[in-house]
């Protein structure tokens, strides 16, 4: 391999996330519409080298052995002996803690770059079982596009197509850790004034089981969807995965920059924001 392998990883939505109930190993079954975003994602260059390598141009994102890039090329080395030492380099664009399923895209991104490397020595099933063994939502990222995920996450279906849909982004300064998110579901209430029931849609529905637990922590998150549901132009609006990204479906893309503009007034100035297309 002369040149660097460029692979791209792309961020997630979750449609809808119903929360089950807790199983006995901790973990809770959902039932989930994901859909990546391709218009926004992570970028990973993998380059032979003497040792293997991991660096990132965020300097937030840890670097050592908890990195999922690092645990999925260490999972592969183990299911394949593949032994080529590697320099991984991590162009970060999506936001961590945010629920947009950066490192398991990053990770799912690793396991299909080395196997090219290694001359696809193993089929998506395989990287799939792989996957599920390093984090809940990393097997999404090797499959449809649009799909239903159940289980844990893991187990991945395909779903009916999107029409295009413009969505808005928005997430402040803070992130929400999923294991949290999860613990405080049982037992949280709803906050008054604020809307939690299913936005229906003739593709379906936004519905997230999530945001109680995490709206009662993260009142800010409840102002953020509540002020996008106000606001003209606006379809419906909810949190992604487990927060701390807020999300809106908009009516037209040209009421984008409008709607950034008014939230960074209005809610907090520092918020980070992003707007494309998912579906189509």
């Amino acid at each position: 391999m002369n040149e660097p392998l460029i692979i791209e990883a792309p961020a997630k939505l979750n449609l809808s996330l119903r929360v089950l109930r807790r199983r006995e190993d901790g973990f809770h079954n959902i039932d989930s519409l994901m859909v990546r975003l391709p218009g926004l994602c992570d970028r990973l260059s993998f380059c032979p080298a003497d040792a293997d390598a991991f660096t990132c141009d965020d300097p937030s994102v840890p670097a050592d052995g908890s990195n999922l890039v690092i645990k999925a090329l260490a999972a592969y080395r183990a299911a394949t002996g593949f032994t080529e030492s590697l320099a991984i380099h991590l162009e970060k664009r999506v936001p961590h803690g945010a629920g947009l399923g950066g490192g398991s895209s990053d990770a799912a991104a690793t396991l299909q770059a080395v196997n090219r490397l290694n001359d696809e020595a193993l089929d998506t099933a395989k990287l799939m079982e792989i996957a599920a063994t390093l984090g809940s939502d990393i097997p999404f990222f090797l499959g449809p596009a649009v799909a239903r995920a159940t289980g844990r996450g893991e187990t991945i279906s395909d779903a009916a197509s999107l029409p295009a849909l413009t969505v808005l982004l928005l997430k402040p300064g803070f992130g929400v850790a999923t294991p949290d998110a999860y613990k405080r579901w049982t037992g949280s209430s709803e906050l008054p004034g604020i809307s939690y029931g299913p936005q229906v849609f003739p593709w379906g529905e936004l519905v997230n089981d999530l945001e109680r637990p995490v709206f009662q922590k993260h009142l800010f998150l409840a102002e953020v969807k509540a002020s996008l549901l106000a606001r003209a132009g606006v379809a419906g609006a909810l949190m992604s995965g487990s927060g701390s990204t807020m999300f809106a479906v908009l009516d037209d893309a040209s009421q984008a920059d409008e709607i950034i503009a008014a939230a960074r007034e209005e809610l907090d100035p520092t918020l980070w924001a992003w707007h494309g297309v998912i579906g189509g």
